[in-house]
């Protein structure tokens, strides 16, 4: 689960041809030679052909219909938790209502299959590429949802939250790695932000139907969602990074040549700087060692995982999958789905924002702009069931819990969601980024598990514990980004590597 350039038109005045496409009857031939380059004739001659990057935000949302399934997987609890915990089991596989351990191991499980994956899926993206690792996914979520429909036993639906921890590792591991490889540089910080869109995206399509349909019927609609994705993504190309790096040159300069829209001469120094980086990436593989011996490594890591644990620590996953819960016990007369679709809608709204403000703002502006404003949002969420669960009165403050939650979502979206990822794709070089991202995945599910399974226990002892631990951890968050994170915003990753290693100019 980790986020992660290619090159404005270059001279290439020693270049030698790439080779020749001719078109024969409808198709495309290419003749190669040994390397990715071309001629100072055809360059002299040649305007450079604009990139067409609607194909790239084409395979970047086909791509990202797979986030939105990851979405499904988060949000599911949501609605289906208080149809498990009725006393009516009309609406329940089940033949009994679920205990509040149960209920925990539902919400958590999902996390432990998510810890695992990344150590699966990265070296297979390498073996068999990236987009068939993506498509694969797919076979989680439909057997998931498939064993949901038929799960008589609690330990089924366990069963069933494992496995789609499985699918929701592989996609958070790897569609990262394809947007980022598949962009330009100057749409990859448009294109590495869907992700984050179409997640909250799938959270909203199950608050907003889950509540209004049966079980059943809940899990048809999540069941179609990932077959959907299969059908379109087949149709978009692999990444031309993994192509070049299993020597595959025909393929590598095919998929680019769809991705830019250009003809093989348009795409060719883009192709000979790609070829030339997953050569090095190659020669220079690191381990995970090196992440420990040097200086600057360690102090990356020390920041990535630092963000990633307040990310989990701020009580996000208890908010996403219990949302109905908490507004039924808020007993604000407001129904409880309505209040989690605003929820939803604003999440997807606030996701949608966040790379205009991010990139105007600054990653540390706006994390410490999060932090403090979630802090306020959980303090007064908490105070909420302090006076509803202590004092009795709640007639001054029936009003609090749906403005608390909403700012608490649109900061989170727009700080400590998205941008400890962000901060994960900049702050180590490419030979152990791969090894960093799955430390820090692994942080990142860990703690998510560990909330999420002990949230029960805290909310049976008074509600207004668990958020006012969570608002004590964003104050830590505030003071960890305010003198430890250092902010990125207009620096090269060269220059990032330079400061972490405290170099001067």
């Amino acid at each position: 689960m980790s986020q992660d350039h290619c090159p404005s038109t270059r001279q290439s005045s020693q270049m030698p041809s790439v080779g020749h496409v001719e078109d024969t009857v409808g198709q495309y031939s290419y003749t190669e030679v040994s390397s990715f380059q071309v001629s100072e004739g055809n360059t002299r001659n040649m305007s450079p052909e604009p990139v067409k990057t609607g194909r790239i935000f084409m395979a970047a949302v086909a791509a990202n219909l797979s986030a939105f399934v990851v979405g499904t997987c988060l949000g599911w609890t949501s609605p289906v938790a208080p149809k498990l915990k009725a006393e009516d089991t009309s609406d329940s596989p089940l033949d009994r209502p679920i205990t509040s351990d149960e209920d925990a191991w539902i919400s958590s499980l999902i996390a432990i299959g998510a810890l695992m994956a990344p150590f699966v899926a990265g070296p297979l993206a390498d073996r068999i590429g990236r987009k068939w690792v993506l498509l694969s996914s797919s076979l989680f979520f439909v057997l998931a949802f498939g064993i949901n429909m038929g799960a008589s036993e609690v330990w089924i639906l366990y069963l069933s939250r494992l496995i789609q921890g499985f699918g929701v590792g592989f996609v958070m591991t790897v569609q990262p790695m394809y947007v980022g490889e598949i962009s330009t540089d100057n749409v990859r910080g448009a294109t590495g932000s869907l992700m984050q869109l179409f997640i909250v995206a799938g959270i909203l399509y199950v608050y907003a139907i889950g509540p209004f349909v049966s079980y059943m019927a809940l899990q048809w609609c999540c069941i179609v969602v990932p077959i959907i994705f299969d059908v379109v993504f087949y149709f978009m190309p692999e990444s031309p990074h993994y192509f070049a790096g299993k020597g595959r040159k025909t393929d590598a300069l095919r998929s680019l040549q769809f991705l830019r829209g250009q003809s093989a001469e348009g795409v060719h120094d883009e192709m000979a700087e790609i070829q030339s980086s997953v050569e090095e990436a190659m020669a220079s593989k690191g381990t995970i060692m090196d992440l420990f011996k040097n200086p600057g490594n360690r102090k990356a890591l020390f920041i990535c995982a630092g963000l990633i644990s307040f990310q989990q620590l701020s009580g996000i996953n208890v908010v996403l999958f219990n949302s109905q819960s908490i507004f039924a016990s808020a007993n604000t007369g407001l129904d409880p789905a309505i209040a989690t679709i605003i929820i939803g809608c604003v999440q997807v709204a606030s996701s949608g924002l966040t790379p205009i403000v991010a990139d105007r703002l600054g990653r540390k502006v706006m994390l410490l702009t999060s932090a403090s404003v979630m802090t306020v949002g959980l303090t007064a969420l908490g105070a909420f069931f302090y006076m509803q669960l202590v004092v009795g009165d709640i007639s001054s403050v029936v009003w609090m819990p749906v403005p608390a939650l909403v700012i608490y979502n649109i900061v989170y979206c727009t700080g400590f969601g998205p941008l400890p990822w962000a901060v994960l794709g900049e702050m180590f070089p490419a030979n152990i980024k791969s090894s960093a991202s799955s430390i820090v995945a692994s942080t990142c599910w860990t703690l998510g598990f560990l909330v999420t399974y002990f949230y029960p226990a805290l909310d049976a002892l008074g509600s207004y514990y668990a958020f006012w631990l969570f608002a004590g951890f964003m104050v830590v968050a505030f003071f960890f980004v305010l003198f430890v994170v250092m902010e990125t915003k207009g620096l090269s990753l060269q220059e990032i590597q330079d400061r972490l290693n405290s170099k001067s100019n």
